[in-house]
């Protein structure tokens, strides 16, 4: 019985390596974004929101099961944040990322899903880039800018750090 269920957990885990494609020879070329986390920029995908409106803008998946997450018993979740600045004036800000990108990550808060928070600045006039959620907070501390907690999820996997690691594959 054991044996069966070692192979049946195989063959679960080896069906994204479909032998229908050439390993290795097929590659999809998908969007790269930026983040900053604690002062340091990470590269990211998207590949699945679940806001109709957000993902036809982005081009993801629209996958509205994903805001289901957001329910879970609290300390369970496999989520984060992702500050959002509403009118595009720099980059997202991210709570966490693999340390390192790859299978030795060893921050264990880290998940490539994200409720998305929303940043807009009260004097627009006065926006700065920041680099990191603490000063992001700061600067909310400071009623310079407001945060959104939305319903809305994003899969967004980091793919490669500053330190220049990525995940297998990545070019």
């Amino acid at each position: 019985m054991r044996s069966a269920a070692a192979l049946l957990a195989l063959l679960l885990l080896s069906a994204c390596a479909s032998p229908l494609f050439d390993v290795g020879r097929t590659e999809t070329v998908l969007p790269l974004s930026r983040a900053w986390i604690d002062g340091r920029i990470v590269e990211y995908i998207t590949t699945d929101i679940s806001d109709a409106a957000m993902a036809k803008m982005v081009g993801a998946n629209y996958v509205p099961g994903l805001a289901d997450v957001i329910n879970l018993k609290p300390g369970r979740a496999p989520i984060a944040r992702v500050y959002k600045f509403v009118g595009d004036e720099q980059i997202s800000i991210f709570q966490s990322a693999p340390d390192p990108v790859g299978p030795g990550n060893k921050d264990l808060g880290y998940s490539p899903l994200w409720r998305v928070v929303l940043v807009r600045w009260k004097n627009p006039a006065a926006a700065r880039e920041l680099r990191s959620e603490e000063a992001l907070l700061a600067a909310e501390e400071r009623n310079e800018l407001t945060l959104e907690v939305t319903t809305i999820v994003v899969n967004c996997p980091v793919t490669r750090s500053a330190d220049g690691r990525s995940l297998k594959g990545v070019r």
